[in-house]
């Protein structure tokens, strides 16, 4: 006997309270920030739920969440890390650019993670939402800082080790559902 695997679609309520889910989950991750010294930029775990609500939701929904998290926090509500300029100006600051790569680091995780059913896969997908999350924050800090080398310094240096942990969680907690859910 066999059975036909059909694809699961979630219900557009499902999907919505997702989108809200996260952004809150990243505003919570925001409030936990450990400053390092020698650079402006605070250890979080936004990077890994970034990645995760891409890996859960899917591409287009979690950039979405990305979105409404972004929009939150320009129109000044306290979701950004409580180190830093308030509101939209955060934007211009050196984590400025960390944060608009938000939704494009959801959505390479999130398309990357439905192509894979393996945890070395879903890894790889983290990663390279990561590694957009580092790229918008090595644009910002190159343009604040006017130099590449001291951007990579104060923003990527301290951080890359422990963000392959982070893409690891991020592989793990994805693989315990299934993620090629449409979008």
């Amino acid at each position: 006997m066999t059975t036909l695997a059909l694809p699961r679609r979630r219900s557009v309520a499902v999907t919505l309270f997702g989108i809200v889910g996260f952004a809150v989950a990243v505003a919570a991750a925001s409030q936990i920030a450990v400053p390092i010294p020698g650079t402006p930029v605070p250890f979080t775990l936004q990077p890994m739920l970034v990645v995760l609500a891409g890996m859960l939701l899917g591409p287009a929904a979690g950039a979405t969440s990305m979105v409404l998290y972004l929009l939150a926090g320009a129109a000044g509500l306290p979701v950004f890390t409580p180190i830093g300029l308030p509101g939209i100006a955060r934007f211009f600051g050196p984590t400025g650019g960390y944060l608009i790569a938000y939704p494009a680091a959801a959505f390479v995780a999130g398309w990357l993670a439905r192509r894979t059913t393996t945890i070395g896969g879903r890894w790889l997908a983290a990663t390279l939402g990561i590694v957009v999350v580092f790229i918008g924050g090595l644009t910002q800090l190159t343009i604040l800082n006017g130099s590449v080398v001291r951007a990579v310094q104060l923003g990527i240096t301290p951080f890359a080790a422990l963000d392959l942990v982070k893409a690891f969680i991020a592989a793990a907690i994805s693989g315990s559902r299934s993620t090629r859910q449409s979008d």
